[in-house]
């Protein structure tokens, strides 16, 4: 580790490593400093690592359908290899339910359309085709165990569905994050672990560097606050805070995983399928198993915490989202003990992420990032090494904003979508589907 660079990058996890690459694909000598012991250890490795196209806005969508090239040409993005062998992605398709909740999809099948996004739209024959052991009865809205409704058909079947064929999970989010540890290595970027950040040091009315732990100064005249759930502490420590109108929290999550039942072939219908009428989504999990998340609805309570002290264990709450899943396919058999992982998103007031500068010179933020964003990592390294290029090159993004060209879509994008001070999004779906 040397004392001095040109971009000291807190966190290494996905979006932190790829950030790291794509400023030293620039010529930037870059250090990433992260408390855990290796790239992706945190909450990324506990990611579900779903790779999506649908979202509810265009930049949203635009940006998910770039990052699927990324996922899909990994050997190629890298340039690197890694000794520990590369992450799979795993392009199996997304199947999203049709409901009042989304809107029937319309507005989805609508900004696919516009941006060329392969997707059929399934009816119920097609649905029950590829997924025979679903019951088609409508649940909805979700409710909680407590509920003496709970469980209870409200009436009518879902009607339809839409899949779109470009989409997946990659089985391997930490060794992802690791695989572009390496892509930056390669390219003259460095990595420390198990070191903390103490301080940000400011200097000329912008920041200087960093001091860690131990008292260590590394001297950088840009800092990348990539932390994560500590993405609020990162920001309030280089005193980034004054002009956000956007802030961010660590939100604790819960994802099961249980057997799949008898007769249900992941080889054959394993798609991360997304139903607002159970607000539960699912993937195929390592070991025959099926991954079952939260969709956040409204009777789900949102446990904020500290991130330095909360809950690990499972609760009650991975055992209503295991008898949501159950309503949908009534052979699922559920374990009396249930296995699965908790772990924190960092999340915004609208779930939509924030890649910008700040109200301090030369502190950057790529946070607000959990949950949703695994998929565009890659792109979102990009754009936030090409947003720290034009905004040292001299340029006011807050005035005139970063425009970043999409190359495998041939589009482009306005990065000020993504502003720390930007107005809360009404388009959001205000939860992990952003």
């Amino acid at each position: 580790m040397r004392d001095q660079y040109d971009a000291v990058i807190i966190g290494a996890g996905v979006i932190g490593a790829a950030t790291a690459y794509e400023l030293a694909k620039l010529g930037y000598r870059t250090l990433n400093v992260d408390r855990n012991p290796a790239a992706g250890y945190g909450p990324t490795s506990n990611s579900c690592a779903i790779v999506r196209v649908y979202y509810s806005t265009f930049d949203g969508i635009a940006l998910a359908w770039e990052g699927y090239h990324y996922w899909k040409d990994w050997v190629k993005y890298l340039e690197a290899e890694d000794e520990r062998d590369l992450a799979q992605f795993i392009d199996c398709g997304c199947v999203v339910m049709k409901t009042d909740h989304n809107g029937n999809l319309e507005k989805h099948l609508r900004l696919s359309r516009e941006l060329g996004i392969p997707c059929e739209e399934w009816d119920r024959s097609a649905i029950r085709e590829r997924l025979p052991l679903y019951d088609l009865r409508r649940f909805g809205p979700p409710r909680a165990m407590r509920d003496e409704r709970f469980g209870e058909p409200s009436g009518g079947e879902i009607e339809g569905a839409v899949f779109w064929p470009t989409g997946g999970y990659v089985s391997d989010p930490q060794l992802a994050s690791r695989n572009l540890q390496r892509a930056a290595e390669s390219k003259g970027g460095e990595f420390i672990f198990r070191r903390e950040v103490v301080d940000i040091l400011t200097a000329g009315g912008r920041v200087g560097g960093i001091t860690l732990d131990g008292g260590v100064t590394v001297r950088a005249p840009v800092v990348v606050n990539v932390s994560g759930p500590h993405s609020a502490v990162v920001n309030a420590m280089a005193e980034a805070l004054g002009d956000m109108t956007i802030e961010t929290k660590a939100l604790r999550q819960e994802v099961v995983h249980v057997p799949a039942p008898p007769g249900f072939d992941l080889a054959s219908c394993g798609f991360v399928v997304s139903d607002s009428d159970i607000g539960c989504y699912t993937r195929p999990e390592t070991g025959n198993h099926i991954l079952i998340g939260s969709e956040d609805p409204e009777c789900d309570p949102r446990e904020f915490v500290d991130p330095d002290d909360y809950v690990r264990d499972l609760t009650d709450q991975s055992t209503v989202q295991a008898f949501r899943y159950g309503q949908r396919v009534p052979t699922l058999g559920i374990p009396s003990n249930l296995r699965g992982v908790a772990d924190l998103y960092d999340v915004t007031d609208d779930w939509i992420p924030i890649y910008d500068k700040s109200c301090m010179p030369g502190f950057y933020m790529a946070i607000g990032s959990s949950g949703n964003q695994f998929k565009n990592a890659p792109v979102a390294g990009k754009m936030m090494a090409a947003l720290i290029d034009y905004c040292e090159g001299g340029n006011d993004h807050d005035v005139h904003p970063l425009t970043l060209r999409l190359d495998y879509i041939g589009r482009e994008v306005n990065v000020g979508f993504y502003s720390r001070k930007r107005e809360i999004n009404a388009e959001s779906s205000f939860t992990v589907l952003g």
